[in-house]
């Protein structure tokens, strides 16, 4: 038996682990969605993920924890006892303070018991919900695809946080991947490198979470914006631009109110953190078909590229949002062929698409 290089080990080990299976694909009443991605190499940079929420998370066990913590924090539970909770540490660190009333610890207990009411109610709202993550690092091959693993890995360890504080995904889980990404201070004199220099891990990324109405609430990092194809007009309209903030790739930017600014390397300091009028939301009416893809697919830009894919939108908006999907791709590997002919091998990226598409009423 041959023993595989510890390379191609790598490669395969980063291609399988990055890879969804069509197992993993939300249903949602009236949505279908579908992606796929075409490596450079044996392994690439682009990463999608389905966020399939009934599917990864236990959201009726989820729900009857938050319930329990509702009532459980309003009941004292002594130390040393099985039930004894944060709330019950909190109020004991209250009553060591010369400024305590009996009435804050009331009013502690009732906030945090609505607050698990409220995570309740919003895990409620993941039965209906569906996410999309489309993440491509700089470069490609194992490098690259290392440092898409970085942000798959980061994302989803962020995400069970979020879920168990919030009951849904908040604009500080993609600060914390933001600064994630960011190069410390520390590493880069250690490493003796200098501002000017390039070795930084750096990604763009495009996270989504698509409903049963058709509304697609996203926010993106330096990302190509997606092209919304409608099907009345049968072509590309606009996203709302009004709505659409794009971010630098993830650890360009870091806050300038965030805590560990002066411990990172940032091109500028963000004004203010990531919130919620940062995320955009477009309505995919139906029979319309969203597009989300990488740059070796489409760099945003190029009008002729733009209106071939226009075409081919119409030609294929009646089928299925996986046959969709592979003519996209299609199309792209023969303009990676021609780039080949024509001795432009350096122009080849990593292709990713991601479709999805509203059934018609």
């Amino acid at each position: 038996m041959t023993t595989p290089s510890l390379g191609s080990g790598i490669d395969a080990y980063l291609r399988e682990r990055l890879m969804p299976v069509e197992g993993a694909i939300p249903h949602l009443p009236g949505i279908e969605m579908y992606g796929d991605t075409v490596p450079a190499e044996t392994v690439g940079g682009d990463v999608f993920e389905y966020i399939n929420f009934q599917q990864r998370y236990d959201i009726d066990a989820r729900i009857e924890q938050a319930q329990k913590l509702c009532k459980e924090f309003l009941v004292p539970h002594p130390p040393g006892m099985p039930d004894h909770n944060s709330v019950d540490e909190h109020v004991e660190w209250l009553k060591s303070r010369l400024d305590y009333r009996p009435e804050m610890e009331v009013t502690y207990r009732e906030a945090r018991s609505l607050e698990q009411l409220h995570v309740a109610e919003d895990l409620r709202d993941l039965y209906g919900t569906a996410g999309v993550l489309v993440v491509d690092a700089q470069g490609h091959g194992v490098i690259s695809a290392k440092i898409a693993s970085t942000v798959h890995d980061t994302f989803h360890a962020f995400m069970l946080s979020e879920l168990d504080r919030y009951g849904k995904t908040t604009p500080n889980l993609f600060e914390k991947l933001n600064l994630r990404l960011a190069q410390s201070v520390t590493a880069r004199n250690a490493l003796g490198r200098s501002l000017k220099e390039g070795a930084r891990e750096i990604a763009t990324m495009l996270y989504g979470e698509v409903r049963p109405s058709g509304h697609f609430r996203f926010v993106n990092f330096g990302h190509p914006a997606p092209l919304l194809f409608s099907a009345e007009a049968r072509k590309f309209i606009e996203v709302d631009k009004d709505r659409m903030v794009r971010f630098l790739p993830l650890g360009l930017e870091v806050p300038e109110d965030d805590p560990d600014r002066k411990r990172y390397c940032s091109m500028h300091f963000r004004q203010r953190p990531v919130d919620y009028s940062d995320i955009a939301d477009t309505l995919i009416e139906p029979g319309d078909i969203l597009f989300l893809y990488t740059d070796g697919v489409y760099d945003g830009s190029d009008e002729e590229q733009r209106h071939d894919l226009e075409e081919l939108m119409r030609d294929h908006q009646l089928l299925s949002a996986k046959d969709i999907c592979t003519a996209v791709l299609e199309r792209a590997v023969k303009t990676d062929d021609r780039f080949r002919d024509t001795g432009e091998q350096d122009l080849i990226d990593d292709k990713t698409v991601f479709i999805i598409k509203r059934a018609h009423d």
